[in-house]
């Protein structure tokens, strides 16, 4: 069931009613496969602003081949046509990333309002906190989003993480890095 909600806002609640249980179960649940390395919970960043923040985690299936496996993809042509590409794609970003920057888990959060401004993943370090934006895109651009959290977080450097073959600028603290390209450029 998880495997149908890659990179979504955990709601135990709806959870629980599919399954006919209640949604402490159902958290009990997550923090077993938590615990067992097979999900990512990336819990909400919180800054003290005038917006309504999203206060759930978003939920990751932390091995990309399982997920592949539960939603019964098994080739590269399936997986392009699939609709929750663009969640295995972050999914799989995400992992690479907290590896690559040799982070503490527990300084890994996304940020989200209820009025869909949202960043991927942010990473607290001392006081200085960077983000990153996972798109499936070989040509990304800064958008409202983006420029939102860097002024309402204070974010010291954003970075796009693309499908693409090359990094480069987009903006004064933001920059697009090609995902084969993430050791190296991050």
């Amino acid at each position: 069931m998880l495997a149908h909600y890659p990179a979504q806002v955990w709601n135990g609640s709806e959870l629980g009613r599919a399954f006919g249980v209640s949604h402490h179960a159902v958290r009990r649940y997550l923090d077993a496969l938590e615990s067992t390395y097979m999900l990512r919970s990336l819990k909400p960043w919180s800054a003290n602003l005038k917006k309504r923040q999203v206060k759930a985690p978003k939920i990751y299936i932390r091995d990309s081949g399982l997920l592949h496996h539960f939603l019964r993809v098994t080739t590269r042509a399936e997986l392009d046509r699939h609709p929750k590409i663009g969640a295995s794609w972050e999914g799989f970003v995400i992992e690479n990333l907290v590896q690559a920057l040799g982070v503490d888990e527990r300084r890994c959060y996304f940020w989200g309002t209820h009025s869909g401004t949202e960043i991927d993943l942010v990473v607290q370090r001392g006081p200085r906190l960077r983000g990153f934006e996972i798109k499936r895109t070989s040509a990304p651009t800064l958008t409202r989003s983006m420029r939102s959290a860097i002024d309402d977080l204070g974010l010291s450097r954003l970075d796009v993480i693309h499908a693409g073959d090359h990094s480069f600028p987009l903006a004064g603290r933001v920059r697009a890095v090609a995902g084969t390209r993430i050791v190296e450029d991050i």
